[in-house]
């Protein structure tokens, strides 16, 4: 079993905990996580864009100008995609980009992306992330005592205190044990995670 330590806020070593090596130590399939990756963007993506098609602009019902003898090329509507204020000829029309991932491809990814940052020894384990009140100058301090910048930080709990005091340190996101993903795990340079969050993604995960 991989053992990783354990660190007060303060920064301090206060213990060592073991890893489960079908969660942390796993073959890391790089496909699926690159999978993951892409589905999660993909998903994000609110595939809103629009423009109208010649026949959904307005006007240009009636023929220009007769067929002969003008001396112009033929022109059937003044909203032909050659014409200013005609339509798009191949308009973008709104769409889903979302895909799915299996169940096992998912949590293999996931695994995968958890051994990669135990791996690079970026996995730091807190034995608790606790708060008297909402303080992002408080919250930054215990980063700093961790030496961490850009960072995931992963809660057992939804403690308010917390959330809102990462809040407004734009390198740094908080999330619970059963919103982690593959993307922000990579995305972050570290992922600092409580104690007890440790134990529920082995309890989830396993």
């Amino acid at each position: 079993m991989a053992k990783v330590s354990v660190f007060n806020m303060e920064g301090k070593e206060v213990g060592s905990m073991d890893l489960n090596d079908s969660i942390f130590a796993v073959e890391i399939n790089e496909h699926l996580v690159h999978m993951a990756v892409v589905q999660q963007l993909a998903n994000n993506r609110q595939g809103t864009q629009k423009a109208k098609t010649r026949s959904e602009v307005s006007g240009g019902g009636r023929k220009p100008w007769r067929q002969k003898g003008t001396g112009h090329a033929r022109q059937g509507s003044t909203r032909s995609p050659q014409w200013t204020g005609g339509g798009v000829v191949f308009a973008p029309t709104p769409r889903d980009y979302s895909f799915k991932l299996n169940k096992k491809e998912k949590r293999a990814a996931l695994k995968s992306a958890l051994t990669s940052v135990v791996n690079e020894n970026k996995f730091i384990v807190v034995d608790e992330l606790k708060l008297d009140s909402i303080k992002t100058k408080d919250f930054a301090k215990v980063l700093t005592n961790l030496n961490v910048e850009k960072a995931l930080v992963v809660l057992d709990t939804n403690d308010q205190n917390v959330v809102m005091s990462a809040k407004n340190i734009p390198t740094v996101k908080t999330a619970l044990t059963n919103t982690i993903n593959v993307y922000d795990i990579l995305k972050y340079n570290t992922v600092v995670v409580t104690k007890a969050a440790v134990d529920q993604i082995q309890e989830v995960y396993a």
